[in-house]
């Protein structure tokens, strides 16, 4: 193929479309699709991508082209498949394809310089020396903590990442080696080197897991797109099965990429799969160093490495020959990117399966019902562990009806106790039986509002039309959407009335928990209380370590983790979620109450849950209780079929915030007619709803509107987010517009 004279080039600048460069003859032949570039933009210099030759511009055009000036790399940073997945990315998604590509390289290849080789030659490794903290230990909480983080992670785990996990664990595994606790080591890295394959593989698998590595041995060896449902209960095995696929794709000489909603709080994922498969596998995730990223980066695009597990940004990973893609718990909504290219990780990783012939393993015990309605139209298949490991039997599920058993307040006090008989009966015969507890509320603070006992006005944000929780440990008001805390008032500010407490946060239940069972050593899990990584290992470690009897938490509570001293779930709470103006509502709440239940009951001893609830009718609520997953999603699916919601129909919703009120009405009040005016035919399908102000109008100061356009394919949709997109340019640079194409959430 001869040497191109012209260049399609993506410039890494916010600006649309692909520019034509000429090529000097200095840099013929030495340009491969891929390649980062350094070429002049505007009267600057800037980043470029090549993409492939170019077509001669028009005679017309009466242009003089630039030319590229530099090759940043004598190897291509991306491959042509991940250029393929970018470009899908980039007209998906509605965002500019040269920021695309940069938003998916790793720190180090992100600017205009010259690629550097990460060589981390030698590196240190950890390894405790014992199999629990001794009890001298908990006089020290940072050598504690740090000491737990390997004993959860286990074997050998690099320095790198302990101290990116735990601040200033260097020095504290420095001690910890002088005591004799922990082993340090210095080693030449090989990335590739399969060092401890097979440690911790379980011997025989349950019937069912047997069945679905079956299923999934022939995929791999078929070859091929192939997607896969695994619809399994919590603590059913899931992990071991995506393991055993991994092995199998690894001995086909494939690749494997393995994504998770949130790896920092699930260490023991990727301490299995490096107890598995060792130095073969590279982590992906903003909490390593930009050294380190970079570092796995390339061994992943040299294909020294082969398995790669990461968040969502880990379905751009350079994984070469890939034979295999896993999503775990893909019906979390941290899989959904909210600024930026606002991706969904779990859909570009079943595109990319299908670019790259790979089998696409989608995996929870609560499936989204887009992935569910796939699998019912045979999209994909669907395999199934309805038993948990070890015959383990499912936690018992009662629910306490708050409208009966409404809590009484024995002290008389001003606020009303929020915990009820049966929960507080419940939690000290376990605590009795020592056995621990988790207390789940997805709700952060004291009390969630303050209001104004006279006339009846709430203390809200200056900034944000939101209210502001009362947090007492503080003694201040803080919004949860701009950060701002203030003072609290003694009066309401209109009428000078006496202000009341309502509400409740997770907070609260600690004080009351402490309260009520006084014996219970209680602690609390949300982002006020773990306000550092060492502070969140602390915490988890301590109640590994059963030194907590009660954890009380939000959604933090319900991820990733296994404690098998817990016998006990208890949802403070059940109704919390139900009221938010979202369709996906009774979804979300559905899962959140099911991951958080499967927490119970994962050790020998068997499993319960209480759920508090005013609503014990509402469908996901009831369905819960039931263990009736598939009679959830029934009715769930048919209601959203009657409103045309998704999977009936493909969204995209317009978003626009600006400082004055007045001004983002009139540029919404403007988009709205410029769509009405392009719809396509009435045949197509596409529908309108707006402009309108979002459910919260007001965020940091600036007025929010929304559109929201329906359709029963993305294709209908797409040549109107076109039109949409050029005549942003249009629009005030006061009002900010963005297109967020599958929307996750519709405050």
């Amino acid at each position: 193929m001869p040497a191109p004279s012209l260049a399609s080039v993506a410039v890494g600048r916010p600006v649309r479309g692909e520019y034509t460069y000429s090529v000097p003859e200095s840099l013929s032949g030495r340009l491969s699709p891929g390649q980062r570039i350094l070429v002049p933009f505007g009267r600057s210099m800037t980043l470029g991508f090549f993409l492939g030759p170019a077509a001669p511009p028009a005679e017309s055009a009466n242009v003089k082209l630039k030319p590229i000036l530099k090759v940043l790399e004598d190897s291509p940073s991306l491959p042509p498949d991940l250029i393929a997945l970018l470009r899908f990315a980039a007209e998906h998604y509605r965002y500019p394809l040269g920021e695309v590509i940069r938003g998916a390289l790793p720190p180090g290849l992100t600017k205009a310089e010259e690629e550097k080789e990460a060589k981390p030659d030698v590196q240190e490794f950890a390894e405790a020396l014992v199999t629990e903290a001794p009890a001298a230990l908990r006089r020290a909480p940072a050598q504690s903590a740090t000491l737990a983080y390997l004993l959860t992670v286990g074997g050998r785990v690099p320095v790198e990442e302990v101290a990116h996990a735990i601040p200033g664990a260097r020095e504290t595994l420095r001690k910890l080696a002088s005591r004799g606790l922990v082993r340090l080591e210095q080693v030449v890295l090989a990335p590739g080197v399969r060092e401890g394959l097979g440690q911790n593989r379980p011997e025989h698998l349950t019937p069912e897991q047997d069945a679905a590595v079956k299923e999934l041995h022939a995929a791999v060896d078929t070859g091929g797109f192939q997607p896969f449902l695994l619809h399994g209960v919590t603590g059913s095995g899931k992990t071991e099965v995506y393991l055993r696929a991994v092995e199998r794709a690894l001995e086909q000489g494939k690749g494997s990429l393995v994504l998770v909603p949130e790896i920092a709080l699930t260490p023991q994922l990727v301490g299995r799969f490096r107890s598995r498969f060792g130095a073969d596998v590279a982590v992906l995730h903003s909490a390593l160093k930009d050294r380190e990223r970079l570092f796995h980066w390339q061994a992943l695009r040299k294909g020294t490495v082969r398995i790669a597990v990461g968040v969502r940004s880990a379905v751009f990973a350079p994984v070469e020959n890939l034979g295999l893609i896993v999503v775990d718990e893909e019906h979390d909504p941290s899989f959904k990117q909210e600024d930026k290219l606002r991706y969904q990780a779990r859909d570009l990783a079943v595109v990319r399966g299908k670019q790259a012939g790979a089998v696409v393993v989608l995996g929870s015990a609560t499936p989204s019902l887009e992935t569910l309605e796939n699998t019912r139209r045979g999209r994909y298949r669907k395999l199934e562990l309805k038993h948990r490991v070890d015959d383990r039997p499912m936690p018992t599920l009662q629910c306490v009806d708050l409208r009966q058993e409404r809590p009484k307040d024995p002290l008389q006090t001003q606020e009303a106790p929020i915990l009820s008989q049966p929960l507080l009966d419940a939690m000290a015969e376990t605590i009795g039986r020592g056995q621990q507890v988790i207390l789940f509320l997805n709700r952060r603070g004291h009390s969630t509002f303050l209001l104004c006992e006279v006339c009846g006005t709430s203390v809200k944000c200056g900034d944000c039309d939101v209210c502001l929780t009362y947090h007492r440990s503080q003694n201040r008001l803080v919004c949860h959407y701009c950060g701002e805390a203030h003072g609290v008032p003694e009066h309401c500010r209109e009428c000078t009335g006496p202000l009341l407490k309502l509400g409740i946060g997770t907070e609260r239940v600690e004080a009351e928990v402490a309260e009520r069972i006084p014996q219970a050593r209680v602690a609390r899990l949300d982002r006020d209380s773990a306000t550092s990584a060492e502070r969140l290992t602390e915490l988890l470690a301590a109640f590994a370590r059963r030194e907590i009897d009660v954890l009380v938490g939000t959604q933090m509570v319900a991820k990733g983790h296994d404690f098998p001293g817990v016998t006990l779930v208890c949802v403070v709470m059940a109704d919390t979620s139900l009221a938010i103006p979202d369709f996906r509502a009774s979804e979300r709440t559905f899962h959140l109450l099911t991951q958080v239940a499967g927490r119970a009951g994962r050790g020998k001893d068997p499993g319960r849950v209480l759920v508090q609830t005013y609503n014990p009718d509402a469908e996901p609520v009831r369905r819960m209780l039931a263990h009736d997953f598939e009679g959830f999603s029934e009715g769930e699916l048919e209601r959203r079929r009657a409103l045309s919601w998704p999977p009936y129909t493909r969204m995209a919703a317009v978003r626009l915030e600006g400082e004055s009120a007045e001004q983002t009405a009139s540029v919404a009040r403007f988009l709205g007619d410029f769509i009405g005016r392009h719809m396509p035919p009435a045949s197509w399908g596409v529908r309108l709803l707006g402009p309108a102000v979002a459910p919260i109008s007001r965020i940091r100061g600036k007025t929010r509107w929304q559109l929201l356009l329906k359709a029963p394919t993305h294709a209908a949709l797409a040549p109107l987010l076109a039109r949409l997109e050029a005549k942003l340019v249009d629009i005030p640079s006061a009002v900010r517009v963005t297109i967020d194409v599958d929307p996750a959430a519709m405050l």
